[in-house]
């Protein structure tokens, strides 16, 4: 039972980051507007894929749930 509580713990963890990002996610000025994202604007359309917004924000998680991973299984 032990693990499934971490794992909870884990999990509601990064709801919580995932909300806060959202929901700050505008005041940061470099987030979604990096040099790599996809914007593609014409006339009655307009499509937006942040890649490299997305990738660093992957490789950021990774290192935080990895460095939580490792405290929790010492």
């Amino acid at each position: 039972m032990e693990g499934i509580g971490k794992i909870l713990l884990i999990v509601g963890g990064i709801i919580i980051l995932l909300g806060l990002v959202m929901i700050l996610g505008q005041h940061i000025p470099f987030f979604g507007k990096l040099p790599g994202d996809i914007v593609i604007k014409k006339e009655g359309f307009s499509f937006y894929f942040p890649i490299v917004t997305f990738l660093i924000l992957s490789i950021i998680l990774t290192l935080i749930i990895n460095l939580i991973l490792y405290f929790l299984n010492r």
